[in-house]
């Protein structure tokens, strides 16, 4: 079945629960997982252009990410796991490209990505990379949604 399982991860809930399942079914399957973590300054970039040195900013972003990946990593190698971890700093582009980007490239045969699952007017104010990486992807993907609000 899934040889290879993508993991998007970027240190949110959602994010969390995704590798928890990407984990379980990983278990299952004895795949191997990629754990990815793209680190983007465009939003920064647009607000706070002249008052962000960029350079310490995209370290800062690259070593937040390292620490995602790492931790995540140890988390799977713990359950006796294959891993690989993958930190794109994407300059440009969206988020959803670069994971359906390392998807081709890395040779993964299934996506498993968390999902806000928003709806209405955030959704068309906010986007969903989770979306955006559903229509494009080349393989399946597994959307995990947040846990409801109580």
């Amino acid at each position: 079945m899934y040889k290879r399982i993508l993991v998007p991860i970027d240190g949110s809930d959602t994010a969390r629960r995704g590798l928890k399942e990407a984990i379980a079914l990983a278990t299952q399957l004895k795949a191997a997982l990629r754990l990815l973590h793209v680190t983007s300054d465009f939003p920064v970039m647009l607000e706070m252009s002249n008052t962000l040195n960029f350079d310490q900013y995209r370290a800062g972003l690259q070593q937040y990410g390292r620490e995602q990946l790492d931790n995540a990593k140890t988390l799977a190698q713990g359950l006796g796991l294959e891993v690989e971890t993958q930190l794109r700093d994407l300059k440009g582009g969206r988020v959803a490209d670069a994971i359906v980007d390392e998807a081709r490239s890395a040779g993964c045969d299934l996506i498993v990505i968390g999902t806000h699952g928003r709806r209405g007017f955030n959704r068309a104010l906010l986007g969903s990379d989770a979306e955006s990486v559903l229509r494009a992807s080349p393989v399946p993907v597994l959307l995990v949604r947040a846990p409801a609000v109580a």
